[in-house]
C-alpha cells in the first residue's frame, strides 16, 4: 500500500501506464482507479506529463537500487548475467507488459520532451551497468560489449511483449555468455 497520496498516484499510474499505455490514461481513470481527489493530485502533479515523468523515476529508482546492490555485491560477470536471471523472473509476472521506458519513448517520441529523456536516461543508465561491470572484468572495449549485451536484454524484453513471454531471457543469457567467452571472460 502506498505510504503517500503522491505515492498512490504513481502506483495507479504505472499501473495503468503498463497495461493501458500513456496517452490512452486518462487522469479522471488515474483518480478513479487510485481514489485520489483532482485537487490532490494537482497539488503534486502540475501536469499528466509531470505524472508520467515522476512514475518513471520512481520505477527507475527501484531498478536502480536492485542494479547498485548486484553491481556492489557481485562479482562483475555475475552481476552482468543475473541481470538475465532478473529478467526472466520479470518476464514471468502476471502484469508483464513490455518495458514502460520503450514506451514513453515510443509514445513520447520528440527526444526533447521530458517523458522521453526520462526514459532514455535508465536505458543510459542500464548500458553504464553492464560497462562497469566490464570494466572491472578487463574487457578490451567494454563500451561495445556493454552495447551487445544491451541488444540482447532490450531484444528479449521486447520479444516477450510481442510473442508471449517464454524463454527469451535465457536465450538471451545464452548469447551473453557467447559474447563474454568471445571477450576472453571465463566462466
Amino acid at each position: 500500500m502506498a505510504a503517500s497520496k503522491r505515492e498512490q498516484l504513481i502506483e495507479t499510474a504505472l499501473s495503468l501506464f503498463n497495461r493501458v499505455g500513456y496517452h490512452a490514461t486518462g487522469i479522471d481513470r488515474i483518480l478513479a482507479e487510485s481514489g485520489v481527489a483532482k485537487m490532490t493530485l494537482y497539488n503534486h502533479f502540475k501536469s499528466k506529463d509531470e505524472l508520467i515523468v515522476a512514475a518513471l523515476e520512481s520505477r527507475f529508482a527501484e531498478i536502480r537500487q536492485r542494479l547498485d546492490f548486484a553491481r556492489d555485491h557481485a562479482e562483475p560477470r555475475a552481476a552482468v548475467l543475473g541481470a538475465f536471471d532478473g529478467l526472466q523472473r520479470w518476464l514471468q509476472q502476471d502484469d508483464f507488459c513490455g518495458c514502460l521506458f520503450a514506451s514513453a519513448a515510443a509514445e513520447f517520441s520528440d527526444r526533447s520532451h521530458p517523458v522521453h529523456q526520462q526514459a532514455a536516461a535508465q536505458k543510459r543508465y542500464f548500458a553504464a551497468y553492464f560497462e562497469d561491470a566490464l570494466q572491472r572484468l578487463g574487457v578490451a572495449k567494454p563500451e561495445v560489449l556493454a552495447r551487445q549485451l544491451q541488444f540482447l536484454f532490450e531484444g528479449a524484453v521486447d520479444m516477450a511483449h510481442l510473442q508471449g513471454p517464454d524463454q527469451q531471457a535465457a536465450e538471451a543469457k545464452a548469447a551473453a555468455l557467447v559474447l563474454l567467452a568471445a571477450a576472453g571472460v571465463a566462466s
